[in-house]
C-alpha cells in the first residue's frame, strides 16, 4: 500500500466519474484499492436503483430516498476508511463482489 492507493481508494467514493479515475489510477493488484473500489462500484450501482425506484409514485419515491440516504452514509463511512487505511467492510455492501 501506498500514497497513490490510498488517494485511489478516496477518489473512488466520490461518484461515477471518482471511481472511473480511481480505477485509472488504481493499483488493482492492491487489496486495500481493490476492496474500496469494488464497495464503491456496489454502491454506485445501489445509487442507480434507488434513482430508478424512486420513480414509482409514493412508496417507491419514500423507499428511493431512504436508500439514497443510505448510499449517502456508507460513502462517507466509505471514504473515512479508506483515509484512514481501514479494510473493514461496510455494512450491507462489503459482502459483495464485483471485481
Amino acid at each position: 500500500m501506498n500514497q497513490k492507493s490510498n488517494l485511489a481508494a478516496v477518489i473512488a467514493y466520490i461518484t461515477w466519474i471518482g471511481f472511473f479515475i480511481a480505477l485509472v489510477i488504481g493499483d488493482k493488484n492492491d487489496d486495500f484499492t481493490r476492496m474500496h473500489l469494488n464497495q464503491a462500484l456496489v454502491l454506485n450501482i445501489a445509487g442507480i436503483a434507488a434513482g430508478v425506484i424512486a420513480i414509482i409514485p409514493l412508496i417507491g419515491t419514500i423507499a428511493g430516498g431512504i436508500i439514497e440516504i443510505a448510499v449517502w452514509v456508507l460513502d462517507i463511512m466509505g471514504i473515512v476508511r479508506a483515509a484512514t487505511w481501514r479494510m473493514d467492510p461496510l455494512p450491507f455492501v462489503g459482502g459483495f463482489r464485483l471485481i
